[in-house]
């Protein structure tokens, strides 16, 4: 939702950012936005300043770029910048390098993110949801192995599994928190609270998302620790979400939330950090074959 016509610069740009916040679960709710942060806040606030300076850097570029009003104001340009600067405040201490990091990234994820936008709405290219996080966290992931920088301390490990009913409520809510890297329950839950604040539907479909990675991970055999850790379920999670915005029928992000799943492991095989790009491709998929088969229909009843 646009900003007041009357509300302060200010205003208008805190809530731009919070939007951003929601964007993550591709909402646009400030509400939503809060919970986000004091989701963050709850699980890893050594991360919150990192997701703070990203957010702002990549809206405020986009600002000075002169991007659409509209698009800023429903926090477009903050998730990735956001992502951005959780993920290097998870790999490094700080230290004068990571603002500087984070910035440089943040601002590259909006130059990256417009022309893709302009194409999508111009030429039908799918949507570019966090391919720039990806992306550049990619690069970035491979320059800090080649430099060889010392790492932030390593976020502590949920307990060994036991498959209680317990635990399987934990790990759900962890599958929710590691879109955003946390692994605390708590902080799950408050992500599951701003998803209802948004939309009741999306945070059903979101616990679906998680739900169906614990399971599958279980019955493919994979490890228990990961799957108890919500490892399997992020990716789950947001194409849920995705696709249930734009799909009513409910087989389409069931699908969804399958194929994100049996992609995931073949980012470890290449030797590659998942990230979210098994949502992206997932949803690519059914998105695209969904053009393909309308395409065809029309082709088969034009005269």
């Amino acid at each position: 939702m646009p900003p007041l016509p009357t509300s302060h610069p200010a205003v208008q740009s805190l809530r731009a950012l919070l939007c951003g916040f929601a964007q993550i679960f591709l909402q646009q709710s400030p509400g939503c936005g809060v919970l986000v942060a004091l989701a963050i806040l709850i699980g890893a606030p050594e991360l919150l300043p990192g997701a703070l300076l990203g957010g702002m850097t990549s809206t405020w570029v986009a600002q000075r770029r002169g991007y659409p009003d509209a698009d800023i104001a429903i926090g477009l340009y903050g998730y990735n910048g956001i992502l951005l600067g959780l993920l290097l405040s998870l790999k490094l201490p700080w230290t004068p390098l990571l603002p500087v990091l984070i910035i440089i990234s943040a601002a590259l994820s909006s130059l990256l993110l417009a022309p893709w936008m302009h194409r999508m709405r111009q030429q039908g290219w799918l949507p570019a949801f966090t391919f720039p996080f990806v992306l550049l966290g990619w690069l970035l992931l491979a320059l800090l192995a080649q430099l060889e920088l010392p790492a932030a301390p390593p976020a502590s490990a949920p307990d060994a599994p036991v498959l209680s009913l317990l635990q399987l409520i934990l790990a759900v809510l962890r599958g929710l928190g590691q879109v955003i890297f946390l692994d605390s329950p708590l902080a799950g839950l408050c992500l599951l609270l701003g998803l209802r604040l948004a939309d009741g539907r999306m945070a059903l479909w979101a616990l679906l998302g998680s739900s169906g990675g614990f399971a599958l991970a279980l019955f493919s055999g994979w490890p228990g620790e990961g799957a108890l850790a919500g490892l399997y379920g992020y990716n789950a999670t947001l194409a849920a979400i995705a696709l249930a915005q734009v799909y009513r029928c409910s087989l389409v992000p069931a699908a969804g939330i399958l194929l994100a799943l049996l992609l995931q492991p073949g980012f470890n095989a290449l030797g590659l950090p998942a990230l979210t790009m098994p949502f992206i491709l997932a949803c690519w998929l059914i998105r695209a074959g969904a053009q393909s088969w309308r395409q065809a229909v029309r082709n088969s009843v034009a005269p």
